[in-house]
Formats: structure tokens, sequence, C-alpha cells
């Protein structure tokens, strides 16, 4: 087969495809890369090429699979008619809805080894991407990166709670979910009281100047489907 003819992200789907069965018994390993080639039909040297670094890859895949099921389940709800809180925490849950718990858990073992964690934490920045560029975030300063590395640790920790919550439901999760949005909301509600102070202003004036400066990455908001104003934050 000439590799011109070869088609990545076909092939790529494919073999996650055949891999999600193996991976719920053997993790995202080199066992269950293997038996994802054999049953995706493909060669070893082919597969090495669509995924180089073998499960990891197919576990990158996975989770942003998950992403962008997120995205699609957000595109079909009325956001609009919800307080910004309740959005976020409708993001968070129609996330997980799109993960198998098994799935998840074996690859957050797999993320937590050293030589994985790098990708790990790309991995849930990404998630935390998604869900504020599905939101409508049109952030373009210093808030573009605070907020997502805010929801980062929050889905994060949520999502070491769901690996855990045996409640019906998942009650307890979402119960969890709304205490660590709330911790955000405050937190959010300071920073603005921090700014309005005209006495903090003028004490705090230097390193504004220098965080007034910090900028998102190029093309950070294009293509969103809205945008949030600071009276829904509230």
């Amino acid at each position: 087969m000439e590799n011109k003819a070869l088609d990545i992200g076909s092939a790529k789907a494919r073999l996650l495809e055949a891999a999600l069965s193996h991976a719920v018994f053997d993790g995202w390993s080199e066992a269950t890369f293997r038996a994802a080639v054999d049953d995706a039909g493909l060669s070893l040297d082919l597969a090495r090429v669509v995924c180089p670094r073998g499960a990891l890859d197919l576990a990158t895949a996975y989770h942003k699979a998950g992403d962008a099921a997120m995205v699609a389940a957000l595109g079909a709800e009325d956001l609009a008619a919800l307080r910004f809180r309740d959005r976020v925490a409708l993001a968070v849950r129609r996330r997980l809805a799109a993960a198998d718990r098994e799935l998840v858990r074996r690859g957050a073992a797999l993320f937590a080894l050293p030589q994985n964690a790098g990708t790990g934490a790309s991995l849930v920045w990404g998630t935390a991407d998604a869900v504020w560029r599905a939101l409508g975030d049109t952030s373009e300063d210093i808030n573009w990166y605070s907020k997502r590395a805010t929801l980062s640790a929050v889905y994060s920790a949520v999502v070491l709670y769901w690996l855990g919550d045996e409640s019906e439901g998942h009650d307890a999760t979402w119960e969890f979910l709304d205490r660590r949005i709330e911790d955000v909301m405050r937190f959010e509600k300071f920073k603005a009281q921090v700014r309005a102070n005209p006495v903090l202003g003028r004490v705090l004036a230097g390193p504004l100047k220098v965080l007034e400066r910090v900028r998102a990455p190029s093309g950070a908001t294009d293509g969103l489907p809205g945008t949030i104003s600071d009276e829904e934050k509230a």
C-alpha cells in the first residue's frame, strides 16, 4: 500500500473503535494496541504510521472524541435560557456523559505516568478550551488563560470524584460539580471587586499593566457560536 493513499483519519478511527473493547480490560496498553491492529485489519507497520505512540495516541483520540461529542450535544441545547454557571455545569455533565467510566479510569492511569503527564495536562486544557469556545467566550487577554486554567482544575477534580462515585445517577458528582463552580464564581466576583477597588487598583497598577499585555493565542476566538457578556457571568 502506498502512503499517499492512506487516509490517516479513517485508519485511526478504525483503530480506536477496535481498541475500545480491549482497553476496558487491558487498559490503553501495547496489548490493546496490537489487538486493535488485528481487529481493524491493518498491518502493524501501517498502524505505527497512524499512531506513532501506539496506545497513547488512541487514548488521546478517545479523549478528543469525547470533547467533540460534548460540543455537538451543547449545540442542541438552549444555552441562552440558562444562567452562566448552569451552562458550565451542563457542559461538564455532557462531557462526562460522552465518556465510558472504565475507559476514562484506564486513561487516567496512563496519563498519570510521568512520561505522559504533559499529554494528559494538554488534553484537560483542551477540554476546558472546548467548553469555553462552545459557550461563546471571546476573551482575548489574560482572562483567556485564567478561565481555562480554572476550569481545567474544576474538570480534573470532578472527573476524579466521578470515577469513585457510586451514587444513583451520579447525583453526588453533580452536587460536587455545583460546589466547585460556586467556588469559581466567588473567585470571579472577588476579581471584579479587586478591579473596582481604587486603593487596590493603585497598589496593583504595575502588575496589572504587565498582565494587560498578555494576549490570547492568535485565532483563539475564531468560529465561536456566540458571545458571553459580563452580565451573563454574574
